[in-house]
């Protein structure tokens, strides 16, 4: 038999779609799996010509063509390292592994270092769409050793989706760049999903709206400029029925999310670089507190709020209202996630195209949505813009629709709704553009209390002050 042309190692969900997806496209793929059950209902359930199962790891690697590629689509963490172990001995300089799953990007960056001291060469590859991305075309987002780009690069653009003819794959950077910037992406995502579930609770909550009314207005927002995937799939799932009781599915479903831990790296990550994501920082906690059913429960019984109602006459203003909140939130997410992505450049040395990044988010990956060839234009215009929301055109739509989301984040209050990612849109708009910020108070402070100085206005350096008490 003819040499394959690349392993997997994992056939699971991810796996298993993503080899079907490199077999569709002509390459040959050996297909390993730690259990050989898991191996056996792939090749039964899945049948292909281009896909060959093995069940011993040395047959494994020796079925393929050199210098091998063998893509890791396994559980993130300790079980990466115990396969990288299991591989070295089996493997030759110049061999690359790549690894496909959510992995730390640090830990990708140790890995990489690792494995170059044994001469093999390893990639983080960020991939994004989940199942039916994997089996019909993700984005990718590789990273590692820009020469050896060009052994898998045609393999993985083959598999990508594609958006305006071109592949949503691009080399991103060395070392754990790939990853990082899938942490990113997941971030975002976490934004993107937060600010759609308070958009649902004003229009539920105050507006009144019925599930198939939400369907309805979801499904229009989806043919303007909130037109992306999760928007498409909100819209479906206000419709479905559940198929145990008679009434909405989502009507079921507990109110309580929870989370891989990709959202909270990225808050940690913003920290640790000196870069503010609060919208992110606050998705990921609202999912913390949606945990918290029983206690939840409790306060509300305990801790009244006060409502208020809207008229069914204002239900269609306050919809266009909750629209335009949820667009302008938007964009501060995205001006979020890309300005930590720039700083991550500069600190890890990457030379990260933002442009090209907001290219392969356009199809494939779960934040997909056409907005995001506005930010690849305002990327590939000024390769240096420091934040997204300086960009003409996205200062202008800010401009139209900061007052709704000003607005919207008001009436959430008012009616003691939750709405941390509205908020802290509105709140980072405001202190991005705000002259007075008030640090100069807390410089103050600092100095009185711990005597760490302070700047001055009218004279450069450091200065201490001997703070008398006024009291």
């Amino acid at each position: 038999m003819k040499l394959c042309d690349i392993g997997i190692i994992g056939l699971s969900v991810m796996g298993r779609s993503l080899a079907l997806n490199m077999a569709d496209h002509g390459f040959q793929v050996a297909g390993y799996n730690r259990s050989r059950t898991v191996t056996e209902q792939v090749v039964q359930q899945h049948p292909h010509d281009n896909l060959h199962p093995y069940y011993d790891l040395q047959e494994f690697v020796s079925a393929l063509q050199r210098p091998r590629r063998i893509m890791l689509m396994i559980k993130a963490g300790a079980p990466v390292d115990g396969v990288i172990d299991q591989l070295i001995p089996l493997l030759e300089p110049g061999d690359i592994i790549l690894d496909g799953g959510n992995s730390f990007f640090e830990d990708t960056r140790r890995r990489s270092a690792r494995l170059a001291e044994q001469g093999l060469i390893y990639f983080g590859v960020g991939i994004s769409g989940g199942e039916e991305g994997a089996r019909r075309g993700p984005s990718i987002m590789p990273g590692g050793d820009p020469e050896a780009y060009a052994a898998i690069r045609p393999i993985l653009e083959a598999v990508a989706a594609t958006a305006e003819g071109a592949p949503c794959c691009t080399y991103i950077g060395p070392d754990g760049a790939g990853h990082y910037v899938k942490m990113v992406h997941n971030g975002i995502e976490y934004a993107d999903m937060q600010l759609i579930a308070e958009s649902y609770l004003l229009l539920k909550y105050v507006g009144g709206f019925s599930n198939t009314e939400l369907a309805d207005l979801f499904s229009s927002w989806n043919q303007g400029e909130l037109k992306s995937f999760l928007i498409g799939i909100t819209a479906d799932i206000f419709r479905e029925s559940d198929d145990l009781a008679d009434c909405d599915l989502l009507d079921r479903i507990v109110d309580s999310a929870a989370q891989k831990g990709t959202g909270r790296w990225t808050s940690i990550e913003s920290l640790k670089q000196g870069v503010e994501v609060s919208m992110i920082t606050a998705a990921a906690g609202a999912r913390v507190m949606s945990n918290d059913l029983a206690l939840r429960r409790q306060a509300a019984s305990l801790l009244p709020a006060q409502t208020v109602s809207v008229s069914a006459e204002d239900r269609a203003a306050l919809a266009e209202q909750v629209r335009q909140a949820l667009y302008a939130a938007k964009i501060v997410a995205y001006a979020q996630g890309f300005a930590l992505m720039r700083d991550a450049s500069e600190q890890y040395q990457w030379s990260l195209d933002l442009g090209s990044i907001a290219s392969i988010f356009r199809a494939g990956c779960i934040i997909q949505a056409d907005f995001l060839n506005d930010i690849t234009a305002a990327f590939r215009k000024d390769p240096a813009l420091p934040n997204l929301m300086l960009n003409p055109f996205f200062r202008d739509q800010l401009a139209g629709h900061v007052r709704s989301l000003r607005t919207a984040a008001s009436l959430g209050i008012a009616n003691g709704l939750p709405l941390p990612a509205m908020t802290s849109a509105i709140s980072y708009y405001d202190a991005f553009r705000a002259q007075h910020v008030g640090a100069n108070l807390i410089q103050a402070q600092r100095d009185c209390f711990g005597a760490h100085t302070y700047e001055r206005t009218d004279r450069p350096g450091h200065f201490h002050h001997e703070w008398r008490n006024h009291q």
